[in-house]
């Protein structure tokens, strides 16, 4: 490829935020360009987001010769010298790398851990504290416990750990830290506390089962972080994380990687790093990363299943169907493991097997609300299997652990109005579905296809319309508007739907039905709730049980 190819392949690459092959075009682009400062700030930035930290360290070498200030050389070149325990050249380096409010808080937190590897803990200390404004307050403090720690002056640790805590108790790292700061220091109970608060909020997060486990086996509490080299990684690992969550994707990539040249085995920048490259659709580029993740993490078992997933994602079905079926047959008794077959197969339309496999899961289930999600799952299943009776019982089931779920209410509802079952308590349901989710199309077309189903067109046009304004590209909501707009005379609006949802890529055997509407209409007035084929659509929950 020419210069200006594999230049213009860079920009592209990098604008999809390719790493991979943005990093690859710019360097070619460099051979012929080598001393063009714009084409090697673009490539040393490129190379970062990569991950290529020789590469990185090398061109940031040469940047600083062009620009003495440019802030992120001197910040990769300071984390190469903290690799290298020079932690002069770390601070020399933190010191010149210009200003602005993110340098100062980055500067100044890895220069605190540069006097900790240097055996200073007051130095490192003090040097966070200089960080006085109330927004770096939870990084301030939250470093300086981990300093503590590390050198094991409990009760220091214990005070700034508890003042972080106390400010951010929904954050995974600091309840984390937490725990494990109180258990150290002798207070079990407290760190007990901690993480099954967490676990209320958020259940079965595999950190949290962890931590509890350890505490529960009596087993040593390790710190946070050890030493300098992982205290910069948590630095790295705190702003990544941060920039993800503003949707900066670029700057957290490399933050995130620069995290993992300081401490590979860094499990949370991992997965957010994976995390980063799923949200951009990277696929094959998330599964790399999580395949990352060290063997006997806590981490370890979800980021199996993530892959799973984006082999599915990717194209790739037969390696994701494969990978998940092997991940449960390994782990027979991991819960997650078992849903996350469950759920492909049940996508795939696999029906019989995933009702199957959802009986598996809740076997594995230690109760509680959090099972709606899988006897809801195992009800389509049923359902969809033409086994009513089971499905139903199912749905009931699911409706006792959570009662106005408005996915469950939508689907036995409408399962109800089709069969010509209790209808007003059927309505009653939709109607409720509605009210707690007014905004969700496909809920709103059960409703407006209840009233078809029993008849009552107009009322079927009203709903639908609403419907076509939340979802105008779902092909079954305008196929389902044509029918409506032909029942109540609106012949020429009706063949307009039909037209729209035939060019919205249906399902094979709705488009053959679709087409025939097109050519000849409907054909005389059903009778009122007939029998049906065609379900509601079953949705992913969205809180998580």
């Amino acid at each position: 490829m020419s210069p200006a190819g594999n230049y213009l392949s860079a920009l592209s690459a990098g604008a999809q935020r390719d790493t991979a092959a943005a990093a690859a075009y710019f360097r070619e682009a460099l051979r012929y360009d080598p001393r063009n400062g714009e084409l090697m700030e673009r490539a040393f930035v490129a190379a970062l987001a990569n991950g290529n930290l020789d590469d990185g360290a090398y061109m940031a070498d040469r940047l600083l010769k062009r620009d003495p200030k440019n802030g992120l050389a001197h910040l990769v070149l300071g984390i190469r010298s903290m690799k290298q325990k020079k932690f002069g050249a770390a601070r020399t380096s933190f010191a010149n790398g210009g200003g602005g409010r993110q340098r100062d808080i980055t500067a100044t937190l890895l220069t605190g851990w540069t006097y900790l590897g240097s055996g200073d803990v007051k130095r490192a200390v003090e040097t966070v504290d200089k960080l006085k404004d109330d927004r770096f307050g939870l990084f301030r403090d939250y470093h300086a416990a981990l300093m503590f720690d590390a050198v094991g002056q409990r009760a220091e640790a214990v005070k700034r750990i508890k003042t972080t805590y106390e400010a951010e108790k929904t954050t995974l790292r600091i309840v984390d830290a937490y725990a494990r700061i109180m258990a150290r220091s002798g207070d079990l109970a407290e760190a007990k506390r901690a993480y099954e608060a967490f676990d209320q909020l958020l259940p079965r997060h595999p950190i949290i089962r962890a931590g509890l486990t350890q505490l529960a086996t009596g087993k040593p509490i390790p710190p946070v972080v050890a030493d300098a080299e992982h205290g910069a990684a948590e630095v790295l690992y705190g702003l990544g994380s941060v920039g993800g969550r503003q949707a900066d994707e670029l700057a957290a990539m490399i933050y995130l990687r620069l995290a993992l040249f300081m401490d590979p085995q860094h499990a949370l920048a991992i997965v957010t790093l994976a995390d980063v490259y799923e949200r951009l659709k990277q696929n094959e580029a998330a599964i790399g990363v999580y395949q990352l993740v060290p063997e006997g993490s806590p981490l370890e078992d979800n980021s199996e299943i993530q892959i799973g997933l984006l082999l599915e994602a990717a194209g790739r079905s037969d390696d994701a169907l494969k990978h998940l079926a092997a991940l449960a047959a390994q782990r027979p008794k991991d819960p997650e493991a078992v849903l996350a077959l469950a759920n492909l197969q049940r996508s795939r339309k696999q029906f019989a097997e995933a009702a199957e496999t959802y009986t598996r899961a809740l076997a594995l289930s230690e109760g509680g609300k959090s099972d709606w999600s899988t006897l809801y799952f195992r009800g389509v299943s049923l359902e969809r299997s033409k086994k009513w009776a089971l499905a139903e019982a199912d749905f009931r089931k699911a409706l006792e652990l959570y009662p106005d779920q408005p996915m469950v209410l939508n689907y036995l509802g409408y399962s109800w109005v089709d069969q010509s079952l209790n209808v007003p308590e059927a309505f009653k349901m939709l109607r409720r579905a509605v009210e707690l989710r007014p905004t969700d199309g496909y809920i709103i077309d059960s409703l407006a296809w209840a009233y078809y189903r029993l008849g009552q067109y107009p009322e079927a046009v009203r709903e639908l319309e609403k419907a076509i304004e939340l979802k105008p590209a779902d092909p079954v909501i305008n196929d389902h508007l044509g029918d409506a707009y032909w029942r109540v005379g609106r012949k020429l609006e009706a063949k307009f739907q039909w037209n729209h949802a035939r060019d919205l890529n249906p399902e094979p055997e709705d488009l053959e039905k679709i087409l025939v509407k097109i050519e000849t209409g409907l054909a005389d007035e059903p009778a009122p709730a007939a029998a049906s084929n065609e379900a509601p659509k079953a949705e992913e929950p969205k809180n998580g049980g």
